[in-house]
């Protein structure tokens, strides 16, 4: 992977948003990404796993310049998005794509399954970025509906006469249409039955080893963020926490919330599970509506120092391509 090409490059991404106190109160900020860095390589996947309310969706969003960014750069196959605004955007986003966490409320209800997917032609067909003819749009929509897994006759059919399942590979032949080489995957599956989540992951896998494409994927799940990554990022308060190969991480988690949150997996083996210690974190997660000193773990960790209080960590190396924000394995200097 380390030969293969930097697809996206994210550095100190910020995205904050202004709230209102109510009368006579000065306004505030919610700090839902408060600076953070990571990489992706063509055709690797990497899993971004945290606990609700920590920054993942905000991040893919602000990523996609659905959100613009309050700070930091964006970079795909090195133009910084960040910087661009109308067509040029758009047209630096056909290589980026996303599929949604709601495969209900990211269709169209009064569009057919075909014009969905034909959709994101048409308007690149409009700004004069792509030229295809009609007929070879029909073509498109229908290889890429047998791609996913649907029967081309579908697709004069509406969202509500297809399955959750279904509704969701629509969603992700509509992000295909392009032909982009990185797909945001902002929890695709938690919205399915467990044994559609199985088809919809085989299917992202298939898709990759036939595309080439990169995964940004978001899900709260460990076990699905162990089977579909390379790498695994995890978020804490809008910061990462933690980022390492998965099967690294998966043996070896090194910042006491990673360590954590995979205690509280369950496994599927009595004897094992019934053998295991639980680390139940005290406290609620604290609120990303102030600017806080020191580690943001810190009101919850059970390793805390007293410098922890003061000083925050950052993301630096702590074993080869295992990466830490925690002064248990750096100095605080």
């Amino acid at each position: 992977m380390s030969a293969d090409p930097l697809l996206l490059e994210v550095k100190g991404l910020k995205m904050h948003f202004p709230v209102s106190r109510g009368f006579g109160r000065a306004p505030g900020w919610i700090y839902a990404v408060d600076g953070i860095d990571f990489h992706l390589r063509k055709g690797e996947t990497l899993g971004l796993v945290g606990e609700s309310g920590c920054g993942k969706s905000t991040t893919a969003r602000a990523v996609a310049q659905l959100h613009r960014p309050t700070a930091g750069q964006v970079l795909l196959k090195g133009q910084d998005l960040t910087r661009l605004e109308g067509t040029p955007l758009i047209a630096a986003r056909r290589a980026m794509q996303m599929v949604f966490q709601d495969p209900y409320a990211s269709l169209d209800p009064r569009m057919t399954a075909g014009d969905i997917i034909a959709e994101p032609l048409r308007i690149y067909n409009t700004r004069g970025i792509t030229h295809v003819s009609r007929q070879d749009l029909s073509l498109r929509v229908d290889e890429l509906m047998e791609r996913v897994g649907l029967s081309r006759r579908f697709k004069n059919r509406y969202p509500h006469q297809f399955s959750g399942g279904q509704r969701q590979r629509i969603g992700i032949a509509r992000a295909l249409a392009l032909r982009p080489e990185l797909v945001l995957c902002d929890e695709p599956v938690s919205a399915l039955d467990v044994s559609i989540q199985a088809q919809i992951l085989n299917l992202f896998k298939d898709l990759q080893a036939e595309f080439g494409l990169a995964y940004l994927f978001i899900a709260h799940d460990l076990a699905i963020i162990e089977y579909i990554s390379t790498r695994v990022a995890v978020m804490y308060l809008g910061t990462i926490a933690e980022l390492s190969d998965a099967a690294d991480l998966y043996c070896n988690p090194l910042h006491p919330y990673t360590q954590a949150l995979l205690s509280a997996a369950p496994i599927p083996d009595p004897k094992v599970e019934a053998s295991r210690q639980r680390i139940i974190l005290t406290g609620d997660v604290p609120s990303p509506d102030r600017v806080r000193a020191g580690c943001p773990f810190y009101d919850r960790c059970w390793k805390r120092m007293d410098h922890c209080r003061e000083r925050t960590p950052r993301l630096r190396e702590a074993g080869p391509g295992h990466q830490v924000a925690c002064f248990l394995y750096h100095d605080p200097d």
